[in-house]
Formats: C-alpha cells, structure tokens, sequence
C-alpha cells in the first residue's frame, strides 16, 4: 500500500500538477516550486523544503506549495502534515484533480483522522472512477475509516505496562514469547552490529535473550549463546509451552535455504542442542518465517510467502511427526489469509485461539490484530478484531498471551519507554481472552532409586480422544512442563518403554481467576510382581458396570502395554463403604470383568488376565471424604507374573 501510494504522488507531481490549478494568475512562488519539485524527484528533502518554505511566504494562497510540501511529508512518512498541507491545497483550489483527494484520504487514515479522512474519500468516489487503480484501495480505505470511528467510540480496556530495564534497553526488544508457567521469556534484540556480524552492509544485528523469572520478578536479561548465537540475524522466535523447543528464524545465511529460513533447537539439561534447519518440506527458496508451536507439541504455526497462498504473505502450518520430521505445509485457507499480507501467528495454549496480523482485513488501518477460533471440525471461525486501542492507525504485528489467558504481551516504542521499541504487558479484555491453561511440573522418577526418568506425556481429551499436550521430560533431570486444559475430562498419561504406564484424571471447570498449577514429581514403578497401577481413567455411571466411552483411551493403552510387555496381571474392581457387602462385591466383580472383556476384544489373551471383585475391602483412602471415597471407588491392574 505504502508503495502504491508513492506512486500514485509521483504521478500527481509529474501529469496532473501542471493542469490541477484552473485559470490561476501567476505566483512569485512558481519558480520556486518548479525546483523544489525537481528536488523531491531527486530525494533531496532538505532542498525541496527550504524551497517550499521560501515559495509560502512569497505567495500564502499558492496552491502548488501545499501540494508539494503534502508530497515531500509524504515521502518522509510525516502523514500528520502531508494531509494538513493536501487538504490546504484543496481548499485553495475549490474543485482539483479528484487524486488530490484520493491522496489526502489516505494521509489522513494513516494518522487516524478518520472522519475528515472518510469525507475525503467519499468525494473521490464521486469524482474519481475513472482511476480503476485505486478504487478498491479507496472502497477499502472507506471500510477502515467506518470502523476506526467506531471503534474509538467503543475502546477495550488496554494499559500498557513496561517490563522493565531488566529486559529493556536502549536498543530495539520485540516479539515475546514465555513458556505457560511463565518462568521464561524470550525475545528479539536488535542492536547495533559488531565485528563478529556477517553481513557487511547491516548497521543492526538481530539475536536472541531470555529471562527468567523468580518470586515474581524478572532477572536480568541473557544473550542465548552458542550454537544459538552466529553473527547471521536470529530471531522472530517462539518457545515451546513446555520450555523444550526453541523454534525461530534465521536470515540470509549461506548455509540456508531461502532468504529466510525456520529453525529448531531442543533443551536438554540446562543447554541447547545444535539448531537444525527445519529442511524441506517447510523451508524453501521462499520466505519462512514466525514460527508459532502449539500445546501438543507438534502443530507448529509459521509465515510463507511460497506460491500457492492468497497474497503476498500467508499464515501455514505443518504438524513434527517425530523430532526433526515435518509434514508438507498446509495453508489455513481464506478465513484466515487474505489477498493481502498474514503474520505473526501466535496459537495460544488452548490449541484453539490464533491471534495473528493482517493489513487485508477491514480494520485500523496497516497492520491490526486479530484472533480465531479452531472449530470442531478443523475450520476456522471468522477472525475478530481486537479493537482500538490495541489496534491503531499505525501497525500491529505481534502480540503473546499467557496461559491464564489474563495478561498480553506486546511491543511499543510509546514515550517513556528505554529507547526503541520496549516489551510490555497488559490485562487483557474478558472479551479477547483464549479458554484458560493451567499447568502441571515437576519431575518423573523411578520409585526404587529415585533417579530421574525421560518419559512421553500426553494430555488427551477424552471425549474427543484428540491429544491436546504432549512433551517429554528432559532426559537429564526428568523436568517436565505439561499444559492442562479447561472445560474437559482430560487423561494425563506418562509413558517410558521400561514400566507401566502412569495416568491421572482432570476435569478442571473452574475460571481463570481460580486456576492454580499441580506441582507433581511423577513416579514410576517397575514392572515387577506385585507392582499395582490404579486406572483414573476408567469410568461407569452410578450403579452400572457398562464401561463409558471416555474410558476407551486408557484402556486401549493399557492393552497396547500388554501387548508388548509379557506379563500376566490381575484386573481388580474396588468401591467405597456405601451400601452392603453383597452389593459392592457384586458392582466391583461386574466392573473388573468389563475392564477384562475389553482387553480380550483388543486382542489380549484371557489366559493372562484374571479379575476379581474386591469391594469395600481394600480403600486406599479415608471414607469419612467424598474426596476418600472417590478415590476408593477404583479399578486397577497388578502384575501377577512374567
């Protein structure tokens, strides 16, 4: 847009100047302008306007000085003036070049003068049609102003607070990204080049820092270090929900593929692993860039300008098959990419709620923010603005919300900052806010020597069997991050080839003004004789035995484990002490053989299982609780032989 419009001046100096002033007597200040238009076609700025400068005071009501000083502000972005010195002009003039208009309607939206900006184009589409070029620019100028005026009417709550000097500095900081439990952020740092920066005409280079938090306040910012760090430009990066992958990009290097390339490193222990080039599919002689990684560990959101979009930049997604393995990129499609430019998609730890930017969309004008919901049946909803005055005449191109789904993150280079760009954070509207995440941490470990365990976790919803979080605990210490959805029943399973697997059970209904996290260290025990695994995820409606449908997922894995562990094991059935023995025993007998009959019709031989119904007898809690007596009321497996 910025270029069509310079262009569209340049032919208003060159064709349409000369013949917009009707029967005008001759100025003092002609000559002048005939120089100072010579001057701006050479990009000598500081000429042309002392010119103009001489040229107003010669003749005040010249309309050709206005028309030019408009022009030159143009050129140097100053859109406040330009508009104020075209509308001069077209006062002076009384009837110009409908252009004229044309031009200073969209000076005038860029610095949020939507009303006058509106008249303005109004008048052209009146006087202008037959400058085919630009009418639907115009069309779409006169949306923008329509909802800039209303949206300043209706502004969302938005106080920006600054982050800080120890993330801030003098020097450029954007694009934040935090894990969910908000112990670490990492961002872009432009700063000056060094005698390490590879390319030799830059004056900035791009890398990236992180920082910590701890007791709630930010430590001072780090550098990431090599192998993160190379004097090529690193950033426009995301960190992993769970703090295990960093995925970024990296530009104009000689070993890449394209002019920008996506990148990923792995932490393991307290370092990061040499980064590997996404590669092809996803990488190619094209602009990648902007990554975005979802809760599950595995959809990874990113930008593209490759053939095969709906303009010039489009938002795309692949899906990790396993680390380093990307599936062929798949465009998210017209809901959310127009004809226009689509960026910086960040998906929130819901899964489901995409923010993003776009300029092709009615908005603010430039670059807004908007968001989207991924619907049941893998469509998008129809991406919403997020409203003035999170959005504004100028441009938006990134935001990050936390896993409460409370607080935002954003640059802004407002007064009052540390210089350039600074990060901040604000409250976020209930209206904008994503569903929820709270989280569980901590660190799997052996029961028997208490050494630290790598091992798959996985949140599954157990309606719709769909994984919702999947991470692995580092391999060296056994941390683990795992993101815990609202609204669902939700199975956590952990999983390592050597022993049974763990679950739990949450079904978490609470808001977010109530969220707290779980910090569980996860034990596993060895498949031993003897060795008892509760199933928390096995369900029956009160008073019946027929198994429910979310029982299904754990069931089918723990007939996965014994199909490929052989050992033999018992499938008992427990309850709490409500009603009589004879009732219990008879309930839990009935549920244990469901669990059974499940298990043989997967393929498990019934000559290694048995099952019993044990009742009341064997509570592992206190049933004075309804929280002592959910617990009671169980199945589980025992491994009975090898």
């Amino acid at each position: 847009m910025y270029y069509k419009i310079v262009y569209i001046v340049l032919l208003y100096i060159t064709l349409l100047l000369p013949g917009s002033l009707q029967a005008q007597k001759p100025s003092k200040a002609a000559a002048l302008c005939e120089k100072a238009k010579t001057a701006i076609n050479a990009h000598d700025f500081n000429k042309a306007k002392n010119l103009l400068m001489q040229a107003r005071v010669k003749d005040p009501q010249f309309p050709d000085t206005y028309i030019l000083l408009g022009d030159l502000y143009n050129f140097t972005l100053k859109s406040d003036s330009a508009e104020a010195c075209y509308n001069r002009a077209i006062d002076l003039i009384g009837n110009p070049d409908p252009l004229l208009y044309y031009i200073a309607a969209t000076e005038g939206a860029k610095c949020g003068h939507y009303e006058t900006a509106l008249k303005n184009y109004e008048t052209f589409m009146q006087r202008g049609l037959q400058y085919t070029d630009v009418l639907t620019d115009a069309q779409k100028g006169m949306a923008n102003c329509r909802f800039g005026i209303e949206a300043m009417k209706n502004p969302v709550p938005f106080q920006l607070q600054n982050l800080g000097g120890s993330i801030n500095s003098e020097w450029d900081e954007s694009l934040a990204a935090m894990t969910a439990d908000n112990s670490r952020l990492v961002f872009t740092v432009k700063r000056p080049k060094d005698s390490k920066t590879v390319c030799a005409f830059c004056l900035n280079e791009e890398d990236l820092y992180y920082c910590d938090q701890k007791d709630g306040q930010w430590l001072t910012r780090t550098p990431f270090a090599s192998p993160i760090k190379t004097g090529y430009n690193e950033g426009a990066q995301t960190i992993s929900p769970d703090g295990v992958y960093l995925l970024y990009t990296m530009c104009d290097a000689d070993f890449g593929m394209g002019s920008c390339d996506l990148y990923w490193s792995k932490k393991i222990g307290d370092k990061w692993s040499r980064p590997r080039n996404f590669g092809a599919p996803v990488n190619t002689n094209a602009w990648e860039s902007q990554p975005s990684m979802a809760a599950d560990g595995r959809t990874i959101y990113f930008v593209s300008n490759r053939p095969g979009g709906y303009g010039g930049m489009d938002i795309w997604k692949t899906t990790m098959t396993s680390e380093g393995a990307f599936t062929a990129p798949e465009n998210l499609g017209s809901t959310i990419n127009t004809p226009g430019d689509d960026a910086a998609p960040f998906i929130h730890s819901d899964g489901r709620t995409l923010y993003f930017a776009s300029n092709g969309r009615v908005g603010m004008g430039g670059y807004d923010l908007y968001y989207a919901t991924l619907q049941p049946d893998g469509s998008w909803s129809e991406p919403k603005n997020m409203g003035y005055p999170i959005n504004t005449p100028a441009d938006e191109i990134n935001i990050f919300i936390d896993a409460s789904g409370t607080v935002a993150y954003m640059a802004s280079d407002k007064d009052g900052g540390f210089g350039g760009l600074d990060l901040y954070s604000f409250e976020l509207a209930e209206s904008l806010r994503p569903n929820p995440v709270t989280y569980i941490k901590g660190v799997v470990r052996d029961a028997e020597n208490g050494l630290p365990l790598t091992a798959d976790i996985e949140m599954v919803d157990l309606a719709t069997r769909q994984v919702l979080t999947h991470t692995t605990s580092d391999a060296q210490t056994g941390a683990f991050l795992a993101c815990i959805h609202t609204g669902s029943n939700v199975m956590l399973n952990v999983s390592n080839p050597n022993y049974p697997f763990y679950s739990e059970n949450f079904q978490i209904e609470k808001s977010y003004t109530e969220l707290e996290p779980y910090i569980k260290d996860i034990v596993l025990q060895r498949a031993d004789v003897g060795t008892t695994v509760v199933l928390k995820n096995i369900f029956f409606d009160f008073n019946e035995s027929t198994l429910k449908a979310e029982s299904f997922e754990e069931l089918d894995r723990l007939a996965d484990y014994l199909q490929h562990n052989k050992v033999n094991i018992e499938i008992g059935g427990h309850t709490d002490n409500q009603g009589s023995d004879e009732y219990n025993d008879k309930l839990s007998q009935s549920r244990a053989k469901a669990v059974y009959d499940y298990l043989v019709a997967k393929g498990v031989s019934a000559d290694r299982m048995e099952y019993r119904g044990y009742g009341k007898r064997k509570p592992i809690a206190d049933n004075a609780t309804e929280e002592g007596r959910a617990a009671n009321r169980r199945t589980e497996f025992r491994i009975m032989g090898r």
